[in-house]
């Protein structure tokens, strides 16, 4: 029998799973990406990628590194093109004055959890993470087995 697989969002073009696994998530924003052409139509295509990313915070201002945009063959011929280079958020100034404290005085990472169309622009949902010592991702993966195996009893009842 075929594995079902769940439907994600249409509109999601990356994910980084790790993250939620990797840390406790207990706030979300949503921030715009400041973006080259060739990176748009890369995005378009799917090309994108999450993991290892995360946001960092110099001059004022907020930027996503490590995420990776592989360029099309076709459409970037003329650019010198730098899969991980670092991308400004678009963000305001309160969101990363609040952002930023909480990075450095409370102990948290700011995190890229997602990358998505809304309408014609692409969003990035960034997170504040604590990191989860080894004890909670055993717990996590036994708390998802359990759900897992909850799912398979009612299915067969």
């Amino acid at each position: 029998m075929a594995k079902k697989q769940k439907k994600s969002n249409p509109n999601t073009i990356a994910q980084n799973k790790r993250a939620r696994f990797d840390y406790h998530i207990s706030d979300t924003i949503e921030a715009g990406l400041e973006l080259m052409g060739w990176e748009v139509k890369s995005l378009r295509e799917g090309k994108g990628q999450l993991t290892d990313s995360y946001v960092f915070f110099k001059n004022g201002e907020a930027f996503l590194l490590n995420a990776q945009i592989q360029p099309l063959i076709s459409a970037s011929t003329h650019f010198v093109t730098e899969p991980t280079r670092s991308r400004r958020l678009l963000l305001h100034r309160k969101e990363i004055t609040r952002l930023r404290q909480a990075a450095e005085q409370q102990g948290y990472t700011v995190i890229a959890l997602s990358l998505y169309w809304k309408n014609h622009l692409v969003k990035c949902q960034i997170g504040l993470g604590k990191g989860k010592q080894q004890h909670d991702k055993r717990e996590t993966e036994k708390q998802r087995d359990w759900n897992r195996q909850k799912q398979r009893l009612m299915q067969s009842q």
